[in-house]
C-alpha cells in the first residue's frame, strides 16, 4: 500500500497527450484549443458608431444648447453594413447607426436624443456640442491585428466560440477526446427498470461513469456490465485496449473470491504500477498501464468509485487532452472531520464563502455505500492522515466539483 501522493506521482509519470485533430467550431465546445487563436484584423475593422445619431465635425456644434441649437444639412445615412461613401463638408451631418462605420470627415457622433431626431427633413437641429472622438469605437481599440485571442490549452466554452466566430474561424485545431471504455462487474448487478429480484441491485455506478467521462471531455465508445467470469472480462477489456485510450472498471480489484479484473489485466500484458493507496475510501486502487493505455479499477462502492474517478481520473482526462487546473483550495472548517490514522481520508462535503473566507463542512453520511452524501455536495474535502480529528476552525483540502460553484 503506497501513500496517495506517491501514487499520484506514478500515474503523472504515465500520462501522455494525444494527438490534435481539426473540427469544426461548432462541435468544439468543451474542447481543448492546440493553437494560439490569432486575429486576422482589428477589432473594431474600422472608426463605427457606438450610439444611433448623426456623424458630425466636432466644430460644427460648438456652443449648440436646447436654447440656441445649431442647424446642420444632413446629406446622408450610414448603417452597420451600408457605409456612406460621402465626404462630410463644413455645416453638414450624415445619419449614424450603431456600428456603422464614420463617413470620412466626421470626427464626433452626437446622440439623437441631442438632436430634433431622424426625419426627412434637410436640415436637423443639433441641440448639444460634442467633443472630438465623442461616441466613436475606434478601429483596434479592442483587438490589435495579430494579437492573440485565445491561447493554446484553453479549454472551449461560449466565451471562446464567440471570439473565434466573431473573427471568421469555422474550423479550430483541438486535442482529441480520449476514447474511454468503462465497466462495472458483479452477478448482482441489474439495469434501472427492471425488478429488483433477491440478492440484486441496480447499476448505478456506470450511470455515473459516463456522465462524468462526458463532463471531463473524455468520449465513452464501450460500456457494459461484464459478469463474474474471466472469459467475459477477457474478451471485454481485450477489446478495450484494442480500441480505447483509458480504461475504467468499478469493482473487481479487490480481494474478493470473484474479483478476477486485475487478474486479467495483468494476463493481457497491462502493467501494474500500483493496486493499493492508503485512502478512505477506496483503498483498492488498481493502475497500470498496457503501451499508451492507461488502466484504472476503482472499487465498486458507489462513494469509493465517485471519489476515486474526481480525485484520480478526472484529472488524467484533462492531462490527457493538454489541459490542467490544480482543483485544490483551502477551506476552513466549520464543523469537525474525522481523520483516519494511516489513510488520506475524503469525504463529501459543502463549501461557501463568508466575509471573503472559504468555509467547509463535510457529509454527515460517511459509508462508502452511502450514495446519497453525494447530493447536494459541491465539493469533496481531504484530510492527511493523523491520530486526532481535525476541528472547526481547521484548515482543510477542499476539491471543488467542477460544475458547482461556492454556496
Amino acid at each position: 500500500m503506497i501513500s496517495v501522493q506517491e501514487a499520484k506521482a506514478i500515474i503523472n509519470k504515465h500520462i501522455f497527450q494525444l494527438d490534435s485533430e481539426t473540427i469544426l467550431l461548432s462541435d468544439s465546445s468543451g474542447r481543448v484549443i492546440d493553437h494560439d487563436v490569432i486575429a486576422t484584423f482589428p477589432s473594431p475593422r474600422f472608426d463605427n458608431s457606438a450610439m444611433d445619431g448623426f456623424a458630425v465635425r466636432s466644430i460644427d456644434t460648438e456652443g449648440a444648447s436646447q436654447e440656441n441649437p445649431v442647424l446642420l444639412r444632413n446629406i446622408d445615412s450610414s448603417m452597420a453594413g451600408s457605409p456612406s461613401s460621402l465626404h462630410l463638408k463644413p455645416g453638414e451631418c450624415i445619419q449614424c447607426m450603431t456600428g456603422a462605420k464614420i463617413p470620412s470627415g466626421a470626427d464626433a457622433v452626437i446622440m439623437v436624443e441631442q438632436t430634433s431626431g431622424f426625419s426627412d427633413n434637410e436640415l436637423i437641429k443639433v441641440m448639444a456640442d460634442v467633443s472630438q472622438g465623442k461616441n466613436i469605437r475606434l478601429e483596434g481599440e479592442e483587438i490589435k491585428n495579430g494579437d492573440i485571442l485565445v491561447r493554446e490549452r484553453t479549454r472551449i466554452t461560449a466565451s471562446e466560440l464567440s471570439v473565434c466566430a466573431a473573427f471568421g474561424y469555422g474550423q479550430v485545431k483541438v486535442i482529441k477526446q480520449p476514447k474511454v471504455a468503462i465497466f462495472a462487474t458483479g452477478n448482482e448487478l441489474i439495469e434501472p427498470g427492471k425488478e429488483l429480484k433477491e440478492g440484486k441491485i441496480y447499476n448505478s455506478n456506470l450511470y455515473m461513469f459516463s456522465e462524468l467521462v462526458q463532463k471531463s471531455g473524455g468520449k465513452v465508445i464501450m460500456q457494459n456490465v461484464v459478469k463474474d467470469d474471466k472469459k467475459a472480462l477477457h474478451s471485454f477489456l481485450s477489446e478495450a485496449l484494442d480500441n480505447c485510450d483509458l480504461i475504467i472498471s468499478s469493482g473487481g480489484v479487490s480481494m474478493g473470491r470473484y474479483d478476477y479484473v486485475r487478474d486479467v489485466f495483468m494476463d493481457l500484458g497491462v502493467k501494474e504500477h500500483f493496486w493499493k493507496v492508503a485512502q478512505k475510501p477506496g483503498k483498492p486502487l488498481f493502475f497500470g498501464s498496457e503501451k499508451n493505455k492507461l488502466v484504472f479499477g476503482l472499487p465498486g462502492n458507489p462513494i469509493s468509485s465517485y471519489i476515486g474517478f474526481m480525485e484520480w481520473v478526472w484529472p488524467v482526462i484533462g492531462q490527457m487532452m493538454g489541459y490542467f487546473e490544480d482543483p485544490y483550495i483551502t477551506g476552513i472548517l466549520k464543523k469537525p472531520f474525522q481523520r483516519d490514522k494511516i489513510k488520506f481520508r475524503y469525504l463529501f462535503g459543502n463549501a461557501w464563502t463568508d466575509k471573503g473566507k472559504i468555509l467547509c463542512e463535510p457529509s454527515t453520511k460517511v459509508g462508502s455505500h452511502m450514495l446519497t452524501s453525494a447530493l447536494g455536495a459541491n465539493c469533496i474535502l481531504g484530510a492527511n492522515p493523523g491520530t486526532e480529528d481535525l476541528i472547526e476552525g481547521d484548515p482543510i483540502q477542499v476539491n471543488l466539483l467542477p460544475w458547482a460553484d461556492l454556496k
